[in-house]
C-alpha cells in the first residue's frame, strides 16, 4: 500500500511524469503553524544541481490544498501537491519491452498486469520522495526539541565523495553510498517490544524509500565481532545516559535517552548509460541496453533530507500514539 502510520498517517500519490504528485497527511493535531515557505529548506536540499545528480529540475513548489486554515492546521487531512513540468517521457519507451536490470520495470509490470505507468519510472520513481520530504516537515513541527540530522558519509566505498562521483560519471556508471542519521534530544520510552519496536518502525519507513538496501543501528554488524563486555553500554546517570552508545540509543526496542544513531545503505542508481544486457520480451532474446535520459550518478547525494523526513514521520506517529504531543 501507499500509506504509513497509525495516528500520524502519510499517504503518497502520483507518478513521476504525471500531472502532479503529492501527499495526504492525516492525524495532524490542530493549531500548528504551517506555511508553504516552511518547506523550502528541506526540499532545496533534496533537489538536484550538484555534480552527479540528474539534470531534471522541477520547481518543487508545494501547493497546500487542504488542512490549513488561517496559517494553522485545522485538524483535517493536509493535502500537498507538486507539479511535474520538466518531463521527457520518450526516454522510457524502450523499457516496456526491455526492462532495466536492477529496476522495478519487470516486477511492476507483472504486479499491475501491464497497466502501470512506466514514464519516469512512474510510482516507483525517486520523484515521489518530494512529497515524503513535505510530510517530514510537518512531522518535525510535532517533535518539539528533537534534532534529526542525516549526512552522506561515504559514496562508492570511499570517503572522498566528490572524486568517487566524478569517476563514476566518466565511466557512465553509478555508485551508492552510506547515510548516517543522528537523533538528538529524543525522549526515552518510545517504542514497543517486538513488532512495533523503535527500530522496526524506523526501518519500515526507511525501506519505503526507493533504493535502500540496508540499515543498522549503533555498532550494527560490527557487534558480532565484539564481546558482551565490550558491546554493553554502562549506565552512568539517573536519566539513563551511558558511557558508550553501541546500541544506538535503543534497548529492547525502546529509546533509552541517548542519541539514536543509525546508518542506511543506498544502492547505485539502476539506470546507467553503460551497456548492460537484459531480456527483450518483444523478440524473446537477450539484447544490449544503453539507457538514455536524465538520471543521478549517485542519488545518495539527495537522500539525507529524505532519511530525516522519514525518521520524523515515524517518531511523530510514536508521539501521537503515546499522546506526548
Amino acid at each position: 500500500m501507499n500509506s504509513f502510520g497509525r495516528v500520524f498517517k502519510v499517504s503518497i500519490f502520483g507518478e513521476s511524469h504525471g500531472k502532479e504528485i503529492g501527499v495526504v497527511i492525516d492525524g495532524v493535531p490542530p493549531g500548528i503553524a504551517v506555511a508553504e515557505k516552511d518547506f523550502e529548506k528541506d526540499l532545496l536540499r533534496r533537489k538536484p544541481g550538484k555534480q552527479g545528480t540528474t539534470t531534471r529540475i522541477e520547481s518543487d513548489m508545494p501547493k497546500i490544498i487542504s488542512g490549513i486554515y488561517n496559517g494553522k492546521t485545522s485538524g483535517s487531512p493536509i493535502t500537498i501537491i507538486f507539479e511535474n513540468k520538466d518531463t521527457k517521457s520518450c526516454d522510457y519507451e524502450k523499457f516496456i519491452d526491455m526492462p532495466r536490470p536492477g529496476h522495478a520495470d519487470f516486477t511492476s509490470n507483472i504486479k499491475y498486469k501491464g497497466f502501470n505507468d512506466l514514464r519516469g519510472s512512474g510510482h516507483f520513481s525517486g520523484r515521489l520522495t518530494a512529497p515524503l520530504v513535505a510530510a517530514g516537515v510537518v512531522a518535525k513541527k510535532i517533535l518539539d526539541k528533537i534534532e534529526i540530522s542525516a549526512l552522506l558519509i561515504e559514496a562508492g566505498g570511499a570517503s572522498d565523495i566528490e572524486s568517487a562521483v566524478k569517476s563514476a560519471e566518466e565511466k557512465k556508471d553509478s555508485i551508492g553510498g552510506i547515510v548516517e542519521c543522528r537523533i538528538k534530544n529524543i525522549k526515552p520510552g518510545l517504542g514497543e517490544p517486538f513488532f512495533d519496536s523503535f527500530e522496526s518502525m524506523i526501518s519500515h519507513i526507511i525501506f519505503a524509500i526507493p533504493g535502500i538496501r540496508g540499515i543498522e543501528f549503533g555498532t550494527g554488524f560490527k557487534a558480532v565481532s565484539m564481546k558482551g563486555s565490550e558491546h554493553n553500554d554502562a549506565i552512568i546517570s539517573a536519566d539513563g545516559k551511558t558511557a558508550t552508545n553501541n546500541h544506538g540509543g535503543i534497548n529492547g526496542g525502546i529509546t533509552n535517552s541517548n542519541e539514536v544513531v543509525f546508518r542506511v545503505a543506498v544502492k547505485p542508481t539502476s539506470t546507467i548509460s553503460a551497456i548492460q544486457k537484459t531480456y527483450n520480451f518483444k523478440i524473446n532474446k537477450i539484447e544490449e541496453l544503453a539507457a538514455e535520459g536524465r538520471h543521478d550518478t549517485c542519488f545518495a547525494l539527495r537522500i539525507p533530507p529524505v532519511i530525516e523526513a522519514a525518521t520524523a514521520i515515524a517518531i511523530a506517529d510514536f508521539y501521537l500514539i503515546n499522546k506526548i504531543y
